[in-house]
C-alpha cells in the first residue's frame, strides 16, 4: 500500500516513488523473460507486432527498443497487472473500479537507448475524465546518465500543453516549456513510479555503458471512457480488461475542454511518432 504522504504527493505534485517495490528476485525473473522474449530477434529479422528495434544500429543488432503490450501476450506480466499488491496501490489513487489499459517495456539500451522528449500521456488518448495514471518500474538502477525518467511537478492540475504543430499532432510538447522545476526520478532497480496521465515527463537518451530497462503498466478509473477517433481509438482499447470492481456503463464527465489529436500517419509508438516530428522539423 501507499503511505498517507505518497498518496499527497501523487495528488498534489502528480506522481510518487515507491521504492523497493520489487524485490531482487523478483526482477530477475522479470529480466529472464525479457533475455527470451528478445531472443534471436535483429533489426532485419523481428516480429514487429510483438517489438520495435533501435534504429541506429546495423541489421544484424540485437538491441531492442521497446516489447510492445506484454501484459497481454506474456504470463508473468499479465499476473503482475492483475496482482493485488499493486492493484491496492492503483485503488488508492483511481477509486475502487479500475481498468488495465495497456503496457510496454521501454529498454534504454547502453550507449544507444532513445530520447523520450517531453509529453503528456493523456492527449494521446483522450478520455471523458483524468483518472487514468501510469506505473512505471525501473528493472535497473536508474540515474542521470542512462536515461531515468524526467518529471514536472504540479503540472498535471492545468490545461494540456501544446503538442501539435499547424493543427497536426507530433507526440511532443511544441510550446515552451519550463524545464526549471523538472525533477530527476533517480531510483534503484525495483523502484516503481505512480504518475498521473496529465503529467508532463521525459527522458534523456542513455549514455552510460549501463542498461535502463523500464516496465509501463497503465491503468484508468472504469468511468474514463474514450473519446472516439476512430482507428487510433480502436488500438488504444483493444488491450482494456476491468481488473478490479465493477465494469461501469454511465460516464463521469469532466469539466472544461481538451484537445483532441488529429495523428499524421499511422505509427506504433511514441518513439516512432516524435521520431517522425523530429525529421519534419528538421526538413
Amino acid at each position: 500500500m501507499l503511505s498517507n504522504e505518497q498518496v499527497s504527493q501523487y495528488k498534489d505534485e502528480g506522481y510518487t516513488v515507491y521504492p523497493g517495490f520489487f524485490r531482487a528476485a523478483e526482477v530477475s525473473e522479470i529480466l529472464q523473460d525479457i533475455v527470451t522474449i528478445s531472443a534471436n530477434a535483429t533489426r532485419a529479422k523481428h516480429d514487429n507486432s510483438r517489438m520495435e528495434m533501435e534504429p541506429n544500429q546495423g541489421p544484424d543488432g540485437t538491441m531492442v527498443r521497446r516489447i510492445y503490450e506484454p501484459c497481454t501476450y506474456y504470463p508473468r506480466f499479465r499476473d503482475l497487472s492483475e496482482s493485488k499488491e499493486l492493484l491496492d496501490c492503483v485503488e488508492q489513487l483511481l477509486g475502487p473500479n479500475i481498468n488495465f489499459h495497456y503496457s510496454k517495456l521501454n529498454m534504454k539500451p547502453p550507449s544507444i537507448g532513445s530520447v523520450v522528449e517531453w509529453h503528456q500521456d493523456l492527449v494521446y488518448y483522450p478520455l471523458t475524465n483524468r483518472d487514468s495514471l501510469a506505473v512505471l518500474f525501473y528493472l535497473d538502477d536508474a540515474g542521470n546518465s542512462n536515461g531515468c525518467l524526467r518529471v514536472i511537478p504540479k503540472r498535471h492540475l492545468g490545461s494540456a500543453l501544446d503538442h501539435t504543430l499547424d493543427g497536426i499532432f507530433q507526440g511532443r510538447v511544441t510550446e515552451p516549456i519550463d524545464e526549471s522545476s523538472a525533477a530527476a526520478l533517480q531510483g534503484g532497480s525495483g523502484t516503481a513510479i505512480f504518475m498521473h496521465g496529465m503529467t508532463p515527463h521525459a527522458s534523456a537518451p542513455n549514455t552510460s555503458p549501463k542498461p535502463r530497462k523500464t516496465l509501463i503498466l497503465s491503468y484508468r478509473a472504469a468511468d474514463a471512457f474514450p473519446v472516439y477517433l476512430g482507428e487510433p481509438t480502436e488500438e488504444f482499447e483493444s488491450h482494456v480488461r476491468l481488473v478490479r470492481g465493477k465494469c461501469l456503463r454511465i460516464a463521469r464527465l469532466a469539466s472544461g475542454e481538451f484537445p483532441i489529436p488529429q495523428f499524421p500517419q499511422r505509427t506504433k509508438s511514441l518513439y516512432e511518432l516524435q521520431d517522425l516530428s523530429r525529421t519534419k522539423a528538421s526538413s
